[in-house]
């Protein structure tokens, strides 16, 4: 009894001490805590409380170990008090030591003396007499090691080896959650300055939905085809022969979808070569080829969340078809050079000229990325059969060029009807060249046809706008000098000027009304050009 009540002050005095120590624990890990959140420095912050805890007794020498990315071997990310050719030194591979085995096993490494141990191999150099032990704490992540934490602990340290590795732990959490927040914040900043870099390169113009210019039929049904599928995120083939305006309609379903507001990315599959579209599809790890300086980015990983435009994606190479059909199955990829999976969350809107079904039974494209691909196939009729919207595409481009050039000019008549009687085989690609070309080389006022010679193809001049030196009729072809008195019968009176220009003038109005009233497809006829056709029209006062 009387040694019960003897050791009761030893008891209290006991638990007095050990609720002493908790409590400056705690305080030294609430300070801790507050340093991490107090800057955006957070590697400033983490050296600040490896510092702290050297203070206030606990650790002779802290360090902070990441993975390197894919391969197992731990670098140096922190420490305190190692010189820089130190910290070079300081990368141990899995296994490798005891920081290295704290990785391997994914369980913590105590040494008690590290000047009789041959696990302790000391990389980082300058042992003193006052460090005595070392303590290797893996941290876990997903029951995956993404780093340790070490540190030299001398002899007037007032912790034991578990409190130790406690307070190591909870530490090291600490550290790499502020490391995590702060890559989370870099890699957005990155992205986008990415995308601001992107979007500087691109054309400055944003092209809404409003601004494709067409009231055809059959751009109407295109338009109400495009306001019923744009919401989905189903992939999307654009079909239509090169200058239909393929990428105009890809920049509308965006705008039109629920990704909107996410990023927009184009690239055009035919203009890079074969070596390089791997890496600007995918992106690339350092070091991936010779000028490789850097990693970088593909253009899958820019459009996550958004819409990723593939134009010409006929061109692309068969080993990169298999690639891509597994990005639109699997929604993930490797970059060039790494072995890292990726996943993104792309809308994919591809566009061809080519003859898809053709190559595909050629050989030439897979089939199962044509299926894949062609979920919801939007073809663009070419201009020539949009004869309504010629005219419309002909104002259009000469306004915003007159603005551009800061020029005054409109389009006679005749000039438009042989505009618009033209094919355009390079459809509004071509359409914009050529008004583009009008406005810098015609002089301000009326655009004539024959002004028109400078700007359209030297096949269209040749066939249908002959030089102003060939005669306006044919001349007559007299069969025989000699009438016979069956000719002399038919026509008692003599051809005279009269008859001929009457004839003329019945002429050009037969050619008027079989041409519907287009005057260079009567000027055809007539083998005339549409100014001497127009010049006669006035002559004779024809009305149609």
């Amino acid at each position: 009894m009387m040694t019960y009540e003897a050791n009761i002050p030893n008891r209290v005095e006991c638990q007095t001490c050990a609720l002493t120590f908790a409590y400056k624990e705690i305080n030294l890990l609430y300070e801790i805590a507050l340093l991490l959140t107090s800057s955006t420095d957070t590697h400033d912050c983490i050296e600040k409380s490896m510092r702290k805890l050297k203070q206030h007794g606990y650790l002779e020498r802290c360090a902070l170990f990441k993975k390197k990315d894919e391969i197992k071997e731990l670098e140096l990310l922190l420490s305190i008090d190692l010189e820089a050719h130190q910290k070079k030194m300081a990368t141990y591979i899995f296994g490798e030591g005891a920081t290295g085995l704290a990785a391997a096993s994914g369980e913590p490494i105590v040494i008690e003396n590290i000047h009789n141990n041959i696990n302790y191999l000391n990389k980082m150099g300058n042992i003193s007499t006052r460090m005595v032990s070392y303590v290797a704490v893996p941290l876990l992540q997903d029951d995956e090691v993404f780093g340790v934490i070490s540190a030299n602990i001398g002899k007037g340290s007032p912790l034991n080896f578990d409190e130790i590795v406690r307070m190591l732990t909870i530490i090291g959490t600490l550290f790499m959650g502020s490391l995590k927040v702060q890559q989370t914040i870099v890699k957005e900043k990155e992205s986008i300055s990415e995308l601001k870099t992107y979007y500087k390169e691109e054309s400055q113009k944003e092209y809404k939905f409003e601004n494709i210019i067409g009231k055809s039929t059959k751009m109407n049904q295109v338009f109400n085809l495009i306001n019923t599928v744009a919401p989905a995120d189903a992939t999307i083939l654009i079909r239509g022969e090169t200058g239909t305006g393929k990428e105009l309609i890809a920049t509308a379903i965006h705008n039109l979808s629920r990704r909107q507001n996410g990023p927009f990315i184009k690239l055009n599959c035919a203009a890079i070569s074969e070596t390089l579209l791997e890496s600007e599809l995918f992106g690339h790890e350092k070091g991936a080829f010779t000028d490789a300086k850097e990693m970088r980015k593909g253009r899958f990983e820019l459009a996550d969340g958004g819409t990723l435009f593939l134009d010409e994606i006929g061109d692309i190479t068969p080993s990169l078809q298999v690639k891509l059909l597994r990005i639109l199955q699997e929604q993930e990829f490797e970059r060039v050079g790494g072995s890292k999976t990726v996943k993104t969350n792309v809308r994919l809107v591809a566009a061809t000229n080519r003859n898809l079904e053709e190559m595909v039974r050629k050989g030439e494209f897979r089939e199962d990325l044509f299926y894949r691909l062609n979920v919801i196939p939007i073809n663009l009729p070419p201009l020539r059969e949009r004869y309504e919207d010629v005219k419309l595409l002909t104002e259009h481009y000469l306004q915003r060029f007159m603005k551009e050039h800061r020029k005054n000019m409109h389009i006679s008549k005749p000039a438009l009807e042989l505009l618009l009687d033209y094919p355009w085989p390079g459809n509004i690609r071509e359409l914009q060249n050529t008004m583009e070309r009008i406005v810098l080389i015609c002089p301000d006022g009326e655009i004539q046809p024959e002004m028109l010679s400078h700007v359209l193809p030297f096949n269209y001049q040749k066939l249908y706008m002959q030089p102003p030196e060939i005669p306006t009729m044919a001349p007559p072809v007299y069969v025989n000098t000699i009438p016979t008195p069956q000719q002399e019968s038919v026509s008692d009176a003599p051809m005279t000027k009269k008859n001929l220009l009457e004839l003329e003038k019945e002429s050009i109005i037969q050619a008027l009304v079989d041409s519907h009233g287009i005057q260079t497809k009567a000027a055809r006829l007539l083998g005339m050009t549409a100014r001497q056709i127009g010049y006669k029209i006035k002559q004779y006062g024809i009305e149609f």
